[in-house]
């Protein structure tokens, strides 16, 4: 495996292991307040970039598109910023950050979309 799809599976891996790591830690400590975080960090982070680096791989031609790395920047930055962005929410500091998460999210669902129905087979 290589290109796109390896850096779309070596961040979930990333990710996943971030996710066990958070989730011990709040069972370890009895806080669970930061649960809808770590959700969306394993569910997105973990789940959706691991999707991503599959089809990638199925379709190689689809990751030797610009728009595939656009993608894996767009995707990156969603995780990146909804993450916290949400347990910052969650302790009443702001939502922005979770706001503009879920538009970089959505807009990589988005551009996931477009691919897979722009790449069907013939």
């Amino acid at each position: 495996m290589r290109g796109i799809s390896y850096l779309f599976l070596g961040t979930a891996s990333i990710y996943v292991v971030l996710g066990m790591i958070w989730g011990i830690q709040m069972s370890a400590s009895g806080d669970h307040m930061l649960a809808p975080a770590h959700a969306h960090l394993n569910l997105i982070g973990w789940v959706g970039m691991a999707i991503y680096g599959f089809y990638y791989h199925l379709v190689p031609t689809a990751g030797e598109k610009l728009l595939a790395k656009i993608h894996f920047g767009v995707a990156t930055l969603g995780v990146i910023i909804l993450t916290p962005g949400i347990a910052l929410a969650l302790d009443g500091t702001t939502e922005s950050p979770a706001k503009a998460g879920s538009v970089l999210t959505l807009i990589s669902g988005l551009i996931f979309a477009y691919t897979v129905l722009r790449n069907k087979s013939k």
